[in-house]
């Protein structure tokens, strides 16, 4: 491990519900859980107070995008059902998210972030890595400094872990949440790290977890002391090999300031079940929202594309995939619905829908793409 690597992991605190409570401020302090539509928007009443809405009020098949930490602290968590979590917090009040405003405030502290450390990973709407080696004797006051400047560029905490890679700096910023800084050396391991659960660490999903307590391997303790021979046998070679690296806390990857998307997507799922048939007009209108949507978000990142693909759920939860690959890029919005339409034609419709999405890949840079057909134009002969 390089003893000169300083890698911060930054995750702001309970993001989307931080966003919210700067509109709401009267709501500090209570259980509230983010992923409402927009029934679920407060009501401005008379003399100057709100009404909110309750989550055992509601009705329907959303997901908890995110909640407060007191809302955590009563089992409800991101990507649970709704109504799962109303059973378990059904005073907690539900608001409708607001994605415009989150990356707003995203922005913004990415901006705050640059000022001071321009190398920075962008790993979501919420997290980012910062290489402080430059700063490697100072890594934990500059650190500092970005808590302040994100605080008072958003009125938004966040939390910070700091660690010679970037495994340990991502399971360093969760210690001592929220508004935390954790400072972890190689020497911190043994006593911060080993006594953790296996799932801590970023790339030990639920099946492989699973696999491993089967094995008696619960922390990263038990990882770290087990036999390779053991692993190599139940996860194959060069799982075992990363298995036994992770457990001793090593990790070479580089910060990645800059990576092209492979692919842009949009999706929603539906408020009922819907069918082809019998819902066919409300079906098609998504449909092409959800295309000419998805064309704005390739032109505002400057992208086009060749693969145009469809994703859809069935009410049962079985999910389907379809895509074809187009002769050369696209970005309109016309051209991806007519592809996308052909792609729901390979599938079968005959079962109601819970979920639908486009998807385009292949993706290159429109400018760039603009350029090579001016180039072959101008070899053309007569091309003008």
């Amino acid at each position: 491990m390089a003893n000169d690597r300083r890698i911060a992991h930054l995750d702001m605190d309970a993001f989307y519900a931080s966003v919210e409570l700067l509109r709401y401020p009267d709501l500090r302090g209570q259980a509230v859980v983010i992923g409402g539509g927009s029934a679920t928007r407060p009501v401005e009443l008379p003399d100057g107070t709100r009404q909110y809405f309750r989550m055992r009020d509601y009705a329907g098949r959303g997901v908890v995008t995110t909640s407060t930490y007191e809302a955590r602290a009563l089992g409800v968590f991101s990507a649970m059902g709704i109504m799962k979590a109303a059973q378990l917090a059904p005073d907690a009040i539900l608001l409708p998210t607001d994605f415009e405003a989150y990356r707003k405030y995203s922005r913004l502290f990415k901006e705050a972030v640059r000022n001071i450390a321009p190398l920075i990973e962008d790993r979501g709407i919420d997290e980012i890595y910062i290489d402080l080696s430059a700063w490697s004797d100072t890594a934990p006051e500059v650190a500092r400094q970005i808590k302040d400047a994100v605080h008072a560029a958003t009125s938004l905490t966040c939390s910070i872990g700091v660690a010679p890679n970037k495994m340990l700096a991502k399971i360093s910023s969760e210690l001592d949440k929220p508004n935390g800084l954790t400072i972890l050396t190689p020497a911190d391991i043994e006593r911060r790290i080993w006594p953790l659960p296996v799932r801590k660490i970023n790339g030990i999903g639920p099946k492989a977890a699973e696999k491993l307590s089967a094995l008696g391997i619960d922390t990263v303790a038990d990882l770290a002391g087990a036999a390779p021979d053991l692993l190599r046998a139940h996860f194959g070679r060069s799982y075992a090999e990363w298995l036994g690296r992770v457990a001793q806390g090593v990790d070479d990857r580089p910060v990645q300031t800059y990576s092209e998307p492979k692919s842009i997507s949009r999706e929603t799922t539906f408020e009922r079940d819907l069918h082809a048939r019998a819902d066919r007009a409300q079906l098609s209108e998504i449909f092409t929202a959800l295309c000419v949507k998805l064309a704005a978000d390739l032109d505002r990142k400057g992208y086009v594309g060749r693969t145009i693909g469809i994703k859809l759920k069935y009410a049962d939860f079985r999910g389907v995939t379809r895509d074809v690959t187009l002769p050369s890029p696209t970005g309109d919005a016309a051209a991806i619905r007519q592809a996308a339409g052909e792609c729901l034609k390979r599938v079968p419709l005959d079962k109601k829908l819970r979920l639908l999405g486009v998807r385009v890949g292949a993706l290159s840079k429109k400018d760039e793409q603009a350029a090579a057909s001016h180039a072959v134009q101008a070899e053309l002969p007569f091309a003008s």
